[in-house]
């Protein structure tokens, strides 16, 4: 049981907590940021509330959505505090089956013999297996706990489908640059915190808001950190040039395996399609920072040249691929130089994805089974026997008509006349619409001796 995890020192001993334990909120009124979920009415204030208890109305199980810093434990805390219930807490990362197991029974017998019931806040559940998620379905269908999990990934993904249907799902956001500045220097002035015992300029705020990222912890983990590097002749006065001292560079949230991941390679992939080169360069940035996979970024590029310039600048297939090959050999540091270069030509070049629709179009009549015999003069007759079958036969070799085109069927009967790629006025694909529209209008000819140039 965690009845007293945010209490400023140890029991029974004189160890101080760090400051972003200490400057926990007690109640869902001083919690900053998360307004929106935590407007009147809302699931979360539905539980905070002490009537809740009992409630067959109230929700029975919570789970916590969003980046870390934002409050996961902190509002799963609070909830029980203020509603009277017990409170539990399990990690994923250390808990085992036997664990819930006996966290449930305990909650059941405090449940039956006190009529108290119990928040069992699981931090961390997407690393839970699906025996652990599933032997807490019985417990959250009976009401023995009300079941609050905390996960930075994504719950459709993460947790098993039993236990998300019984669940409300409730999405934090990180915090504003607004609610950080609010958060530090509440925590400067605060008992609890460092009570204002350092200053803080202007210039230090700006800089821990932009190291923090989001992340109200990491705020506060920054702000002692320059507060504790500070020395007699400082002033107590945490500038700029502190806060430097003790981070070298502003950790990238990006979890490799989480939404961060999909979310970033998601925005550069939708830059270089929108032609923003410097956008396409900042989430490049972003993932090299946080650890990337360079050769997973290449082959990212290679696709999106593919799908996003196609046949309107051919030539840059061949840049990113080239690419890719060089981060392979090279590595970084210097792949990001390479990358660079190639993420560059996506996003500047001409943009068509005439050869992506095309074929998911040839693709879609394939699966859909429109497909027809192969036209018997473009089989294959190796043998007597095969030519003697129609096969071949009437084939008119392509390079002996003018233009190399020559005016014969080649799609299956059923297919005649239907066409899947249509290139677009952009780059060279202008120049190849131009030359289609000639080829195709020689291959429809009804007169089959009829000869014309593309």
């Amino acid at each position: 049981m965690t009845e007293d995890l945010f209490s400023a020192t140890e029991a029974g001993g004189d160890v101080v907590r760090p400051l972003a334990v200490r400057m926990r909120p007690d109640t869902l009124d001083d919690v900053i940021g998360q307004s929106r979920v935590l407007r009147p009415g809302s699931p979360l204030r539905r539980l905070a509330d002490p009537a809740s208890t009992g409630s067959l109305t109230a929700p029975s199980s919570v789970i916590l959505f969003g980046p870390p810093g934002v409050g996961k434990t902190t509002l799963a805390y609070i909830v029980a505090h203020q509603s009277g219930r017990a409170f539990e807490e399990l990690s994923a990362v250390t808990s085992g089956v036997k664990n819930v197991r006996e966290v449930l029974a305990r909650a059941h017998e405090r449940l039956v013999s006190q009529g108290r019931e119990t928040v069992l806040f699981i931090d961390e559940v997407h690393r839970f297996s699906k025996s652990q998620q599933d032997a807490l379905l019985p417990s959250v269908e009976n009401r023995d706990v009300t079941f609050i999990a905390a996960t930075t990934e994504n719950p459709s993904f993460s947790v098993i489908k039993p236990l998300l249907s019984r669940s409300v799902v409730v999405k934090l956001e990180s915090l504003t640059d607004a609610e950080l500045r609010e958060v530090i220097t509440r925590a400067v002035r605060d008992p609890r915190g460092l009570n204002g015992t350092v200053r803080l300029d202007g210039d230090a705020l700006d800089a821990i808001v932009r190291m923090a990222g989001g992340d109200a912890r990491k705020s506060l983990t920054i702000l002692e950190a320059a507060a504790g590097a500070l020395s007699d002749g400082d002033g107590r006065v945490v500038t700029a040039q502190t806060v430097a001292q003790v981070m070298d560079v502003a950790t990238v949230r990006y979890d490799k395996d989480g939404d961060d991941h999909y979310d970033v390679i998601s925005a550069f992939i939708k830059s270089m399609r929108g032609s923003d080169v410097d956008a396409t360069l900042h989430y490049l940035a972003r993932m090299l920072r946080a650890g990337e996979d360079p050769r997973f970024i290449a082959r990212r590029i290679m696709i999106a040249a593919s799908e996003e310039v196609g046949m309107a600048a051919p030539q840059v297939l061949q840049v990113t691929v080239a690419a890719a090959q060089a981060v392979a050999m090279i590595g970084m540091p210097e792949a990001r130089i390479i990358l660079s270069e190639a993420a560059i030509a996506v996003a500047t070049a001409p943009k068509s994805n005439a050869s992506y629709m095309a074929i998911n179009e040839a693709l879609a009549d394939v699966d859909a089974g429109r497909i027809g015999q192969v036209p018997l003069h473009l089989r294959n007759a190796p043998t007597a026997l095969m030519k003697s079958w129609g096969n071949h036969e009437g084939y008119q070799y392509a390079h002996d008509a003018p233009g190399a085109v020559a005016p014969q069927q080649y799609m299956p009967d059923e297919l005649v006349g239907r066409e899947y790629y249509h290139p677009n006025g952009r780059g060279y694909e202008r120049e190849v619409g131009q030359r289609l529209e000639g080829i195709r209008r020689i291959l429809h000819e009804a007169d089959p001796t009829a000869g014309h140039e593309p």
